[in-house]
């Protein structure tokens, strides 16, 4: 697919380089099993990435290495400019498939969290956690507890959650994919509002493809058997995006690229 050169949504500076980025692991028995091979892409601040690919291709590992939780056995890697220098511990937010509240904290207080973590000053975290409460549309429901919330409310506290620090870089493994289907797309438009008016930049996992185009400015493609990156290529369709972007020729021209990429078609 000859895929046009775009924008970022969001334009603005160089955010994060990889080049030929490859971890290998071994096992007990001394047998080497290569997660990430080969991996390269240059990411924008205000880039939303899609990161998709089967399970066991490295989707995962390549983001512990974006929060500096794994090292590269090889490869280039620069997050941040010298201007703007870019710190793990402070600057990465990070949502996981499951929302991993604590069941006896208050949704404020389970948003403040990492506030409280970094050692944030409370009374402006707490307020910057009340106007991200609003943000994701749970105004009234701050002083409930995670129970009393639904499985797509509870992801959106813990999208909250992983702003309320202000990172520079939101890290989402596969966070919807633990939702029904019709949940799934309503999180879908939800999050793309919140990445609108947040600007942050995002690097978001999943298995799905047409997820991967709905919600990309670029996505990246990584196979399986070995493990390596096929692809990174911007999605040239227009924001805001709507669901039935999903039925148009341009939508499944990319999801056909995706498809060939990953040998399913």
């Amino acid at each position: 697919m000859s895929t046009p050169t775009v924008e970022s949504a969001h334009p603005s500076e160089v955010m994060i380089r990889l080049e030929g980025v490859q971890k290998t692991y071994v096992s007990r028995d001394g047998a080497r099993h290569v997660a990430v091979s080969d991996a390269s892409m240059t990411v924008n601040s205000g880039d939303l990435v899609s990161l998709v690919g089967p399970s066991g291709c490295g989707k995962t590992t390549l983001l512990k290495i974006l929060a500096d939780l794994h090292d590269a056995d090889e490869g280039m890697i620069e997050i941040g400019t010298a201007e703007h220098p870019f710190e793990p511990g402070r600057d990465v937010g990070m949502v996981f498939q499951q929302s991993l509240l604590l069941k006896w904290r208050r949704i404020i207080d389970n948003v403040m969290l990492p506030a409280e973590i970094i050692g944030l000053p409370l009374r402006e975290a707490r307020e910057h956690a009340l106007h991200l409460i609003n943000m994701v549309g749970l105004t009234g429901y701050e002083n409930k507890y995670p129970y009393e919330l639904s499985g797509g409310m509870q992801q959106r506290v813990a999208i909250a959650r992983a702003l309320v620090h202000n990172p520079k870089l939101v890290l989402m493994d596969e966070p919807f994919g633990a939702l029904d289907a019709m949940t799934r797309e309503k999180m879908n438009l939800e999050l793309l509002r919140i990445w609108e008016e947040s600007r942050k930049t995002i690097i978001f996992v999943t298995h799905s493809i047409q997820e991967a185009v709905f919600l990309g400015s670029h996505c990246a493609v990584l196979t399986s058997g070995p493990a390596r990156m096929a692809d990174y290529f911007p999605i040239d369709l227009p924001y805001p995006r709507t669901l039935d972007m999903k039925v148009t020729e341009p939508f499944g021209v990319y999801t056909k690229h995706i498809y060939k990429l990953l040998g399913m078609a």
